[in-house]
């Protein structure tokens, strides 16, 4: 995956990879008991951030790539708010053997997603009367390989 070519499509090392279409195909917003704290606490929550990727194959050479974003934030035993939001995306990907199609679906089109989550669970989080929230940025390169790295190769006994 040497060459790339950035447009409407793009060419990575032979493969050619499309953006279809864009959109938000599920949301949730829980937040139990409002922008109010707990009595006689400060503003100091924990958060935790989880995510995973998903696909479909929708035709030949197309999929559905759907990226979920979970953000937790607790006070003590309270939690202030629970988003998640599925983004999802169409990729015409071409020429794609299936190391390369493991990468582009674990790697590039959750990269492509992520800025369009990352805008909703912000809107929502502010939009509940809490303070300005903007999830970090997430490098899925560095994810994929050591998800690569951690799971068991064919042919291997743990």
């Amino acid at each position: 995956m040497n060459e790339v070519r950035t447009g409407a499509g793009a060419t990575v090392g032979g493969v050619q990879v499309s953006l279809q279409s864009v959109y938000l195909k599920d949301c949730s917003y829980e937040s139990p008991n409002g922008p109010r704290l707990p009595p006689n606490q400060a503003w100091d929550p924990k958060f935790q951030l989880n995510m995973n990727t998903s696909t479909e194959e929708l035709a030949p050479e197309v999929r559905e790539v759907l990226l979920t974003v979970t953000v937790e934030a607790k006070q003590g035993d309270a939690t202030l708010y629970l988003v998640e939001v599925k983004q999802a995306g169409v990729f015409a990907i071409a020429g794609a053997s299936t190391d390369d199609m493991k990468r582009l679906i674990g790697s590039f089109c959750p990269s492509v997603l992520f800025p369009y989550a990352r805008e909703v669970i912000s809107d929502l989080i502010t939009k509940g009367g809490f303070p300005n929230f903007v999830l970090p940025l997430v490098n899925f390169d560095a994810l994929f390989a050591q998800a690569s790295e951690t799971a068991p190769q064919p042919g291997m006994v743990n």
